[in-house]
């Protein structure tokens, strides 16, 4: 009997010794990516009711282009101080905001290789420290729907609306499962 108080209790010591060393990136980690979430889910639920409302997409190219940046500083001001979330992408739309910096290049260069090796899930994440921020990168895949405004084969509405709100439009030529960009979450803790 003193054997096994002896043993639980040594089991006990380990895995409270182990739960006292909290591994850093994983609530780095978990807080990013629910960051992520937030101004993805703000972002689609708006941009799926415009779909819905005008299978088109001339309603939903006219929502991301009018409110797209706004919902995103909304986001970022419900967040902490020492965090940020953002959008950006190899082919931008908006140039004046989304525009990759070279950590952002790189990662999303990993992203497209894993695509093309079939390595990418629906919860790939990569997590990159850059001085004294962490980033927390989420791929955004290229859907079906998404080719309505971003594919190769656009209808004449939706190409003329993209050239008057985006003259320096690169988010098009996309095919379904193609890396369409990332959400970034950065945590600057001390």
């Amino acid at each position: 009997m003193k054997h096994f108080s002896l043993t639980a209790t040594a089991m006990l010591l380990s895995a409270t010794a182990l739960m006292a060393q909290p591994s850093e990136p994983m609530p780095v980690t978990k807080e990013g990516i629910s960051y992520i979430k937030m101004l993805g889910k703000a972002l689609k639920t708006k941009l799926k009711a415009h779909m819905k409302k005008d299978p088109t997409g001339l309603e939903a190219l006219a929502f991301c282009s009018g409110s797209a940046d706004t919902i995103t500083k909304e986001v970022n001001a419900k967040l902490p101080a020492y965090a940020k979330v953002r959008r950006t992408a190899l082919k931008v739309r908006n140039d004046k905001v989304n525009i990759p910096d070279e950590t952002d290049v790189k990662v999303m260069e990993k992203f497209e290789k894993a695509i093309a090796e079939h390595q990418l899930n629906e919860k790939s994440i990569e997590v990159v420290k850059v001085g004294d921020t962490t980033r927390v990168y989420k791929p955004l895949v290229t859907k079906k729907v998404c080719l309505k405004c971003h594919g190769t084969d656009l209808s004449p509405k939706i190409a003329e609306a993209i050239k008057s709100a985006y003259p320096n439009d690169k988010a098009t030529g996309f095919k379904e499962g193609d890396l369409r960009g990332v959400i970034v979450a950065e945590i600057k803790k001390h």
